[in-house]
Formats: structure tokens, C-alpha cells, sequence
């Protein structure tokens, strides 16, 4: 009997309907900020206006092009524009935000009536702004590539003695793939070799799941052997296409892949859940029972999306450890995260008896940029 979830149509019509919607959305963010710049700038001639229209449109569809194009193939032209791509779409946003707030300072200008002639402020207006905005994702750029190494405390009820003083490394949402490549998993291997953590915790998204070889990508890796192990739980990027090519690749660097399980380390429990079910209300319920925690034993859950924290905190877990926020990874959308995730965004925070531990992210997604959020892997010190 075929599954509802082969022969639905309505299934298979989503991703497309998800990628028109985008590249709608894009269209319109780029002829926005095409219009602004042309009515705020003015006489640009016939030229300029044309060269200027011709680039707006190609870039307008640069990005949604070239993560299709990443999806099927890895070879350097693809990463070439994927990554050209990528970098446009962070300024494309900060150059959109110069464009409404043009707008609006050249209203408030003209209703104030402090001008005669508020038009020929236009000029001006624009310029400040959009160079701004070009400022921003230039420093957006270089911040996404200092990686921080941010040190937390940890107090968990019920820890065993021999974990009191140890050391947990977090490394999430590196999405290694066309933008973050070896260099950049090598250079994170080096970070977490040198800090010496006694475990490495994975909470998802360490690919990006675009066409690249993961065995190569995380080859890295397997230079690392803290004594109590590499731990691994899917995020959504690894859960786009085949997850197994990842958990393989995962698993032959010596890393462990939790698939709804629990293990015990020296007393301590370790769990990890599939980001997959972890999304359901009754799935992330039914798992976690079924793993039989220990309630007087602490233990950790790698859940890649901070949330059903109230059946996680009813489980019995003391820990979670998730990622998938990037705290925002850009302004303005670090607003938007903080109102769906609220405090558990990033840093560590209580839910009754659950601490969670939410990681900004080693990595970035779509443009390699942050700005009013760090990049950084966690060092967790146990008490």
C-alpha cells in the first residue's frame, strides 16, 4: 500500500511552491531597491538606467539559481557563483533596508516642512544610507569569520562526580558545503584541539546540504578523540535530501550519530532526536519517553530547534542543546528570531528544572555575514 507521504501531490508541489514564493519575494525586494536608488538619485541616463536594470535582474535571480544549481553539482563554477550569489543576497538586504528608510526620512523631511524643497535632499538622503548599508555588509563579511569562543558555567542537579570540572565542547550550524569548505572545518578541528574538551557536542546543521562530498568535508575531524566522544544529532539541513550520506560520513570521522537514543558516559546520559520528529508534538513526546530517562541521573539532549521545551523539561532531561537560531544571524532578523524563540534564541536560559543552551552557530547560512550576532563555538564547564 502506497504511504500518504509518496502519493500525496499536494507533497510534492511544496518545494516548488516554496521556491517560487522566494523568488517572488526576491523579485520585488530588488525592484524596490532599483526604484528607490533611481528616484532618489535622478537623472542617472538612459545608460546607467539600462546597465542598472539588467544588473538588478540578474542578481534578482542569482540566488534562488545558484542554490539550485548547488543542490545538483559542486564543481567551481557552481561554488564560484553560489558563493557570489550568497554574499549579494546579505548586501541586497541591508541595501533594501537603506531603501525603506530613505523613504522614510525623506517623508518625515517633507511633512516637517523645515524645506521648501525637500526633493533635492533626495540625493543626499540616498547616498548616506546606501553607503551605510554597503559599510554593514562589509563588516558583516569580516565578523562572520571570527569565530568567538564563548565559556559557560553549567550546574546540573544529579551530575556525577567524575563529570564535576569537565569540559563540553558545542560546535553547531557550521553548514560546511560551497560556502564554508575544508579550510573552514579544518580551522574549526584546530579551535576544538587545542581547547581540549573532555566531549564534542554536535546539535545539527554541520552540513549545509548542498552537492559536496561530505567524507571530505568533515575529514577534519577525525584528528579529533576527546575521551568521552563525538556526539551528533540532525539538524533540518542535514534532513533536506538523503540524511545517511551525512550520518556515514559523521559517523566514519569517528563521530557518534544519535538516531533517538540514549547513552549513558560514565554515568552521565546523552540523547539525541532526529530534528525531524523533534518538530511533532507527539513524535518528540513518544521518543523521549521511549528512551526511558533517568530522573535521577543528569542528562543532556541534542535537539538541533530550541523548542517543545515544556515536553522536554517533562521528560526529565536537565540539558538541551540546540543550535538552528544563528541568534539572528543578520539585523534586522535578529528581531524576528528573538519574538518566535523569545530568551532561548542564544545563551543559556531556564524552563523550570530544563536548561537549554542555545549556540549562535559556528557558521553562517545564505549570506556569510553577521551583524548583531558572533559567530563562536561554546566551551561548557560542568559544576
Amino acid at each position: 500500500m502506497q504511504s500518504w507521504r509518496e502519493g500525496d501531490p499536494c507533497l510534492k508541489a511544496w518545494p516548488i511552491f516554496g521556491v517560487l514564493s522566494m523568488q517572488g519575494l526576491l523579485c520585488l525586494g530588488h525592484w524596490f531597491i532599483y526604484h528607490t536608488f533611481a528616484v532618489f538619485r535622478g537623472n542617472l541616463g538612459p545608460a546607467a538606467a539600462m546597465a542598472l536594470e539588467n544588473a538588478i535582474f540578474v542578481l534578482a535571480f542569482s540566488f534562488m539559481v545558484a542554490a539550485l544549481l548547488g543542490f545538483s553539482s559542486s564543481n567551481w563554477l557552481v561554488i564560484g557563483i553560489y558563493r557570489i550569489a550568497a554574499v549579494w543576497l546579505g548586501f541586497a538586504s541591508f541595501f533594501f533596508l537603506a531603501a525603506g528608510l530613505s523613504w522614510l526620512a525623506w517623508f518625515a523631511l517633507s511633512l516637517s516642512g523645515l524645506q521648501p524643497d525637500p526633493v533635492r535632499f533626495r540625493p543626499p538622503i540616498a547616498a548616506v544610507l546606501f553607503t551605510l548599508a554597503a559599510l554593514a555588509g562589509l563588516y558583516g563579511l569580516i565578523d562572520a569569520r571570527w569565530i568567538r569562543i564563548r565559556r559557560v558555567p553549567v550546574t546540573l542537579p544529579n551530575l556525577p562526580e567524575s563529570w564535576r570540572g569537565r569540559t563540553a565542547l558545542v560546535v553547531s550550524d557550521l553548514h560546511l558545503g560551497h560556502v564554508n569548505g575544508v579550510g573552514f572545518s579544518r580551522r574549526i578541528a584546530r579551535m576544538a584541539a587545542r581547547l581540549n574538551p573532555d566531549a564534542i557536542f554536535l546539535p545539527g546543521d554541520i552540513f549545509d546540504g548542498t552537492k559536496y562530498d561530505p567524507n571530505r568535508l568533515i575529514a577534519p575531524f577525525q584528528e579529533l578523540s576527546p575521551p568521552f566522544g563525538i556526539w551528533f544529532a540532525t539538524g533540518n539541513h542535514e534532513e533536506f535530501g538523503h540524511s545517511e550520506r551525512y550520518t556515514e560520513a559523521l559517523a566514519r570521522a569517528g563521530v557518534r550519530v544519535l538516531a533517538n537514543e540514549k547513552v549513558t558516559v560514565d554515568g552521565l546520559q546523552i540523547l539525541g532526536i532526529f530534528n525531524r520528529d523533534s518538530t511533532h508534538l507527539l513524535r518528540v513526546h513518544a521518543t523521549l519517553n521511549a528512551l526511558r530517562i533517568d530522573r535521577g541521573r543528569a542528562s543532556i539532549l541534542l535537539n538541533h530547534v530550541p523548542n517543545r521545551l515544556p515536553i522536554v523539561e517533562q521528560a526529565g532531561v536537565s540539558l538541551q542543546i540546540s543550535g538552528h537560531t544563528h541568534g539572528g544571524q543578520l539585523f534586522p532578523y535578529t528581531w524576528f528570531v528573538r519574538r518566535i524563540f523569545g530568551g532561548f534564541s542564544y545563551g543559556l536560559q531556564r524552563f523550570g528544572a530544563l536548561q537549554v543552551y542555545t549556540s549562535s552557530g559556528a557558521g553562517t547560512w545564505g549570506p556569510p555575514m553577521r551583524v548583531g550576532t558572533h559567530s563562536e563555538i561554546a566551551l561548557l564547564r560542568f559544576g
